[in-house]
């Protein structure tokens, strides 16, 4: 198997320069954190050097020249995989590119080897109705305990987003299985715009897996996702692949968690990495997007910058929001954090890994690259 490896232009892992996200003391003791940067620049970024035969256009595309962000992580065989986003350069733009999902792999979090192909990409297969020719888009990756990798990532054909389900044993095999909420509610959200799951997990023997609840109660035997762009929903499983969205009593999406006015996440709460069944209960990190006007936006972040937030939910009934940060944990500070397809700044987290008693919170960077950020606080 050939590699590419990114090298990190800082020391691995030398902390001089590591820029801090919230304090401890100013943390409750259910949160995740505080995290540093252990590196002073991205760990993945763009390469005009991969290039695979694309089927979607018939020719050979240099598929991750245009930008590398978005990532999903977890755990194979003791190594860190990161799946995330690229986009080739053939189009200019936001939404205008055609994004594939690529795998990286790290021993110790921040130095990469990237395979030279992508592993999930718009293909001659059953979802081209849905993934040509915007490609798939930010994943989410978690895995059973039996080793199923369950990948929930965006189909976007740039009409609508949709929220897709893949699995996959090795991690580059993967199966599609469509939109998630296909067959939900007599197909009523199969053909609106959805995006951003989070399944929830525990640690298990050391590592994230996912949790199946058990008990009594409406969600005992049910996988749970918290999910959503603008505001937070749930939604369960008994497969991991066929989802069914929560309703509220007058038949809208159920909402349990939304925009506040002032605050860090005063535009939208986007689901972000895996969501953490603790002792305390549910951790869900999220990505806040800060507003425009003054007024309604956190004077302490930049105007339309995400960043991640957490909240908590009860441990057994995961609709019940028992408490949330009003700061982000992690604020774009570092140049490559404010530059590139989204100059506003961007730290979006999508994957979270616990390895040998560390917490790795991988996200994006401005559209275009990935930066990952750590910490050393046990739950």
């Amino acid at each position: 198997m050939r590699f590419r490896v990114f090298v990190v232009l800082a020391a691995a892992w030398a902390f001089v320069s590591c820029q801090k996200g919230v304090p401890s003391s100013d943390l409750p003791d259910w949160a995740i954190g505080p995290f540093s940067r252990p590196v002073s620049g991205p760990v993945i970024a763009p390469d005009a050097g991969l290039c695979f035969d694309c089927p979607m256009l018939g020719m050979p595309v240099k598929w991750a020249e245009g930008a590398a962000f978005n990532p999903a992580a977890t755990l194979r065989d003791g190594r860190i995989a990161v799946l995330f986003r690229s986009e080739d350069d053939l189009n200019q733009g936001i939404g205008t590119r055609t994004s594939r999902l690529g795998l990286a792999w790290t021993d110790d979090g921040s130095s990469m080897q990237i395979e030279p192909s992508p592993v999930l990409f718009p293909d001659e297969d059953s979802q081209k109705e849905y993934e040509w020719p915007g490609g798939c888009e930010d994943p989410r990756v978690a895995v059973t305990g039996d080793g199923l990798y369950v990948c929930l990532y965006t189909q976007w054909n740039r009409e609508c987003p949709r929220l897709a389900v893949a699995t996959s044993r090795d991690l580059h095999t993967w199966t599609k299985y469509g939109p998630a909420f296909a067959q939900a509610w007599e197909g009523r959200f199969r053909d609106i715009p959805t995006k951003s799951a989070s399944i929830v997990t525990e640690l298990r023997d050391g590592a994230l897996v996912i949790h199946r609840f058990d008990g009594e109660g409406p969600f005992a035997g049910k996988y749970v996702m918290y999910w959503g762009e603008a505001f937070v929903n749930v939604a369960v499983s008994d497969n991991l692949t066929d989802w069914t969205p929560l309703l509220a009593e007058d038949g809208s999406l159920l909402r349990v968690l939304e925009p506040r006015d002032g605050y860090f996440d005063s535009m939208l709460t986007e689901c972000g990495p895996p969501a953490v069944l603790t002792p305390a209960g549910i951790i869900l990190i999220y990505n806040g997007k800060n507003a425009r006007e003054e007024g309604q936006r956190d004077p302490l972040v930049g105007a339309e910058a995400y960043c991640p937030g957490e909240a908590l939910f009860d441990a057994s009934d995961p609709v019940r929001l028992l408490d949330r940060l009003d700061a982000p944990v992690l604020k774009p500070e570092a140049e490559f954090e404010r530059t590139g397809q989204y100059a506003a700044g961007t730290i979006f987290s999508e994957g979270l890994v616990y390895r040998d008693g560390r917490w790795y919170l991988y996200y994006g960077c401005a559209d275009s690259r990935v930066g990952v950020a750590v910490c050393d606080r046990a739950l």
